[in-house]
């Protein structure tokens, strides 16, 4: 094998297509250098590209985000930047015809699919909670539950019921009183169904099986006795019809745990496992065990759906945070950013290694996990941006711990060169 990395780079020719999915303000920026100095040189790749900037899905009535789920479906690998998800003050700033949905939601919502998040583990970067040496994957079921509900306000005393009334029928079938209120207060009503549930179970069960680590449930159970003991329900179900044998032959395990017992003794163990939650708890938690990491900008993400053959499984992949405004004024002034870009490089990596595995090229598999290691070797070499050297000094960290965004990304270029040039 020649280690000359001045050699020409022989592509790898890629199989089949990637959706590439574009977003917004400063990790566009990113993502546009990303492919242009670390995907695009080394890959002979077809990417069928959607702009999910927040001004073209305006443009487009929220249809490029629709599409762009459409092309998820038939070439099942998905890469996406971050998003904004426009509040008042964004309408009135871009003139928007409305507040339009996450895109993230509405492509879950789509593709029925679990987000899986796991922290990148860097040596040099110190961790909020030190235990943690393994693995940590928070899968968030992200559909329905609060995220969906209906909630409103009452202005004085009355009674608040819900009721079910099976299709077809002229009467509920199902009366409940939640709360007879004697002055003013708010209600919510949330729900979920068995698919989606029986989705999101089949998610974990099979990201459970390929990273060989055991998966727990986190619910409350003892409390909401009907809704959170419906998901036990179902995921004791399929596990013993259908994966159990399949579990213990990789020496893992499923077990269901309530949540506050299980995220007390989350902070207290080395990791290595899954920990499949709610809406809601898989996005608190999920920012926890990343922060717990060093960075938020340290947590990668991965969307994961059933396809529609037997075993068929969808995949995107994204950056889990923001869209970093603060860092995007500074770069609309002329500034140069210290912006983290490393989650948003696992982003094409991750989504890069499922298009491997499907397709059967382990060197396109290889080229992946070359990039990430040239992210993490860049940074156990002191070449980082500037929120992983206040981890690392604290606030006081001087101009001359941290680079640029471009430096980083010239570092991490050259260190992939090296990489790949060994692997040829």
């Amino acid at each position: 094998m020649s280690s000359d990395s001045s050699a020409p780079i022989q592509k790898i020719v890629v199989k089949n297509p990637v959706v590439d999915l574009d977003g917004d303000e400063m990790t566009r920026i990113i993502w546009q250098k990303i492919k242009d100095q670390l995907i695009l040189p080394y890959l002979d790749i077809d990417i069928k590209y959607y702009d999910l900037g927040m001004e073209y899905r305006d443009q487009t009535n929220d249809q490029v985000t629709l599409d762009a789920a459409e092309a998820i479906k038939k070439y099942k690998v998905g890469i996406k930047c971050a998003t904004i998800t426009p509040d008042d003050g964004r309408v009135a700033e871009f003139g928007l015809k409305q507040k339009w949905k996450s895109p993230n939601g509405t492509i879950r919502n789509a593709l029925n699919g679990t987000v899986f998040r796991e922290p990148i583990f860097i040596d040099n970067v110190p961790r909020l909670i030190p235990a943690w040496k393994k693995p940590i994957i928070i899968a968030r079921h992200a559909f329905g539950d609060q995220y969906k509900s209906t909630d409103f306000e009452v202005d004085g005393p009355g009674k608040y019921e819900v009721t079910f009334t099976p299709k077809g029928a002229q009467e509920p079938s199902l009366r409940r009183t939640v709360y007879d209120y004697e002055g003013p207060g708010v209600g919510l009503g949330m729900f979920n169904t068995k698919e989606s549930i029986t989705a999101f179970a089949h998610a974990c069960f099979k990201m459970a099986l390929d990273r060989k680590l055991p998966l727990y449930l986190g619910t409350k159970s003892t409390v909401i006795s009907t809704y959170d003991a419906y998901w036990d329900k179902i995921f004791i179900s399929l596990y013993e019809s259908e994966y159990k044998a399949e579990f213990e032959k990789a020496g893992i395990w499923y077990e269901h745990r309530l949540v506050d017992d299980m995220v007390a003794q989350l902070v207290k163990m080395e990791g290595g496992l899954i920990l499949a939650l709610g809406n809601m708890l898989g996005d608190i938690i999920s920012d926890l065990v990343a922060q717990g990491c060093g960075s938020l900008a340290l947590m990668s993400s991965v969307l994961v759906a059933k396809g529609e053959a037997p075993g068929e499984f969808i995949y995107e992949s994204e950056a889990a945070h923001g869209t970093v405004t603060r860092h995007f004024r500074q770069h609309q002034q002329g500034k140069a950013t210290s912006t983290n870009p490393i989650a948003s490089i696992y982003a094409w990596s991750r989504g890069l290694i499922h298009r491997a595995q499907l397709d059967g090229t382990p060197e396109l598999e290889r080229f992946a996990e070359n990039l990430e290691a040239a992210c993490i070797e860049s940074v156990r070499g002191g070449i980082m941006t500037k929120d992983l050297a206040i981890s690392i000094h604290g606030n006081s960290a001087g101009p001359e711990t941290y680079v640029t965004t471009d430096a980083y990304l010239a570092e991490v270029a050259r260190r992939l060169a090296e990489l790949q040039a060994g692997s040829q």
